[in-house]
């Protein structure tokens, strides 16, 4: 049987991500000779060619990919056996890799992130920011131990847990016809014109399924990187747009040139949850942020906590 060591996957998953010797050195902390020789001993070992090296090229061979997926795979599971370990020691302590969309990060995170830090002052969270498909790549490849996003989402080895459900509420220019109703019906939206996200932002999806009823057109000329973006359009008076609840509040519920109108009931909304992996050995810390967040929106009334 070949003498595989843990360290020498790590150097070839880093080769593998990084397409570079010397970026890979730096990631895992060694010199490049040191983890280029151990690469040649894996490859002697195994009796496979792994990397294809040519000047300023570096290539993983089919063979090599291969063994990178499940080189991944088992040192996911060795990551797994150590933070078990830690979290048996102090199941709410240590880091916490959290990932949160860009339409919910910004707007949640005012209203949770002083009472994390007080109720679980021994974890320590690392926040990032991903669109959904990259957020749920990463916490199947164990990068994150967290995501927030928008539910559903495909839960192949994960698991989920509703945390909320956000209305959406209709954003139009202040002297905008509509600007003066109270409520605003989903007829009232036809024939207007439709601001969105680009594509990969999960809330253009549910923007453009809300307003399908309604007959409301996307406008082709524009798309937007963020919701302030969209914001700052229909400030200009380029079209209305819609945007969830928590984004219209505070600070962001006084945009010049804006007016935030909620919906005639039936509301739409949008149901924002937690996923993680089944295996995840940061459940009670991943749960204990749950509840925390629902507490905390059930108290204060901001939302429909779950």
């Amino acid at each position: 049987m070949p003498d595989i060591k843990l360290k020498d996957l790590r150097y070839l998953v880093a080769v593998a991500d990084t397409r570079h010797f010397g970026r890979a050195a730096e990631r895992c902390f060694v010199s490049q000779p040191t983890l280029s020789a151990q690469l040649k001993k894996l490859e002697q070992s195994l009796g496979v060619q792994l990397i294809e090296r040519q000047p300023n090229n570096v290539a993983v061979t089919d063979a090599g990919e291969q063994i990178v997926a499940r080189a991944r795979r088992i040192l996911e599971a060795c990551e797994e056996v150590a933070t078990l370990a830690r979290s048996h020691r102090d199941p709410l302590a240590g880091v916490l890799r959290v990932a949160l969309l860009p339409t919910i990060g910004p707007y949640l995170l005012p209203h949770i992130a002083r009472p994390l830090q007080r109720a679980l002052s021994r974890l320590e969270l690392h926040l990032h920011e991903y669109q959904t498909a990259p957020m749920l790549e990463r916490l199947k490849t164990g990068e994150l131990d967290m995501g927030i996003l928008a539910l559903p989402v495909d839960l192949d080895g994960l698991e989920a847990r509703e945390l909320y459900s956000e209305p959406f509420k209709v954003l139009v220019p202040d002297r905008h016809a509509l600007a003066r109703r109270a409520r605003v019906a989903m007829s009232d939206l036809e024939g207007q014109s439709l601001l969105l996200l680009e594509e990969g932002h999960c809330l253009r999806d549910q923007a453009l399924a809300v307003c399908s009823r309604a007959g409301l057109g996307e406008r082709q000329d524009f798309s937007a990187t963020s919701l302030e973006t969209l914001r700052q359009m229909v400030a200009t008076g380029a079209g209305i747009t819609l945007l969830p609840q928590l984004a219209t509040e505070g600070a962001y519920g006084n945009a010049r040139g804006t007016c935030v109108l909620p919906f005639a009931k039936p509301v739409p909304s949008r149901r924002v949850g937690a996923v993680w992996r089944k295996t995840s050995a940061r459940r009670p810390a991943i749960e204990a942020v749950c509840d925390l967040i629902g507490e905390r929106i059930e108290r204060t009334g901001h939302l429909d906590a779950r």
